[in-house]
């Protein structure tokens, strides 16, 4: 009963128009106040030590880093070493722009800059060759989720932090699916360009390749410098987001140039206030976190779902359509800050491993990030292509059902996600 009251107040302070991260503040202020008596001084001392953990301060750093990316020229140039490598196939374009997604995911570590930062470029050169705006844009919309499926990803790292688990290994994990999905995205694209008999570009001779690759090089050696650190023990996840920050300012303003000393102080102030609207959604979040554990919401869950007999597989069907749901109506972030804590003491009870679970929830968030009407990458891929929502939305929709298919072999093959992680960090 307890539940269901601080969920309906949710959902009526949603309903109303309210911020998600007023709405959750507001929740628990409101339950805590009115219907318990637990001390003031105990949501003082919460919300402090809520954002202390020094894994939080990877979320700015790469949000920063994405933010340099974006203007600085290296989506241009993975664009190029991209359609070197794909465009004398069938829809080469579109196939470059996938691949492009894909370098450009696992260096920003966020879905809307990837739309933003290939979607500019690609798009008018796409229509300029004569591919439809509603291919393009489905192709782009829908590749761009790859920027939280392929480590660095700043979704990952909201997951690590509000169940405890290892960045790490999240990234890692992420690597193997991140890879399939784009290799699934790829085959889908030649087939619909192929049997659409969409442009292909003239052959790249190797000359041209090792040229685009050359020119490309500095902003790849960021996946490098990110996992490879990781991985090697050289640095933590948050020291390695901080490295790949100065990085990538060293890159956009020192080695490619295209970003001005000028322009610094803009890009800090945009990644400021995308990180402060971050980490003010993670207050308020884990002040919803701390009133469910202080009613015992996620152990009665618990003990409910054990009573009622429910298997590992079909509890992940519970899991995958509850997400499904919540993508329709809210950002990754939020999402995951209220449902991880509720899920993740289920989840083990179960003995579903907890790098699955999260694996299984970010791919959950791409599938939202398309799907209206709250898909982020959606409005995004809208503003570029000067198309409406609903226009943007039937584009994606065949993509959409590739992702569905992707999640359910992710959901019930967990090797493809164990695998690598196993293997190199046991």
């Amino acid at each position: 009963m307890t539940g269901l009251v601080i969920f309906g107040l949710l959902c009526a302070l949603m309903i109303t128009g309210m911020p998600i991260s007023i709405a959750l503040g507001l929740t628990v202020l409101s339950f805590l106040f009115t219907m318990t008596q637990v001390p003031l001084e105990s949501v003082a001392l919460k919300l402090f030590t809520g954002i202390e953990k020094f894994e939080i301060m990877a979320i700015p750093f790469f949000i920063l880093a994405g933010n340099f990316l974006t203007h600085g020229g290296v989506a241009k140039r993975m664009i190029r070493f991209a359609t070197a490598m794909v465009g004398h196939l069938h829809g080469g374009l579109a196939l470059g722009g996938v691949l492009a997604c894909a370098l450009f995911a696992a260096v920003s570590g966020s879905s809307p800059a990837t739309v933003v930062a290939i979607g500019s470029i690609l798009l008018p050169a796409m229509v300029k060759q004569g591919y439809p705006m509603k291919f393009g844009v489905g192709v782009i919309g829908t590749a761009g989720g790859l920027g939280i499926l392929i480590p660095p990803s700043i979704v990952m790292v909201i997951y690590a932090v509000s169940t405890n688990s290892s960045i790490g290994k999240l990234f890692i994990a992420g690597i193997v699916p991140g890879l399939l999905l784009a290799a699934l995205l790829l085959s889908v694209t030649w087939a619909v360009a192929k049997k659409r008999n969409y442009p292909r570009m003239p052959r790249a001779s190797l000359a041209e390749m090792v040229a685009a690759f050359r020119e490309s090089f500095w902003g790849l050696a960021l996946v490098v410098v990110v996992i490879g650190g990781i991985y090697s023990g050289i640095f933590t996840p948050t020291e390695a987001a901080a490295m790949s920050a100065a990085y990538a300012f060293f890159v956009s303003v020192y080695v490619y140039k295209d970003l001005t000393l000028k322009q610094v102080p803009k890009v800090l102030l945009d990644s400021a206030n995308l990180s402060a609207m971050i980490l003010y959604i993670i207050t308020n979040a884990v002040l919803f976190s701390f009133l469910l554990t202080s009613e015992q919401i996620p152990q009665s869950l618990a003990a409910w779902i054990n009573d009622m007999g429910l298997s590992p597989w079909m509890f992940l069907m519970v899991v995958n359509v509850l997400l499904l749901i919540a993508g329709n109506f809210m950002e990754p972030s939020s999402i995951l800050l209220i449902t991880a804590p509720i899920l993740f003491p289920v989840a083990m009870k179960l003995g579903i491993d907890p790098i699955h679970l999260g694996i299984l929830m970010t791919v959950n968030m791409e599938i939202g990030m398309i799907t209206p009407p709250v898909g982020l990458n959606l409005y995004v891929a809208s503003g570029i292509a000067n198309m409406g929502l609903t226009e943007v939305t039937k584009a994606c929709a065949p993509w959409i059902l590739v992702m569905l298919l992707f999640l359910l072999l992710i959901t019930y093959v967990p090797a493809i996600t164990l695998w690598l992680p196993n293997l190199l960090m046991p």
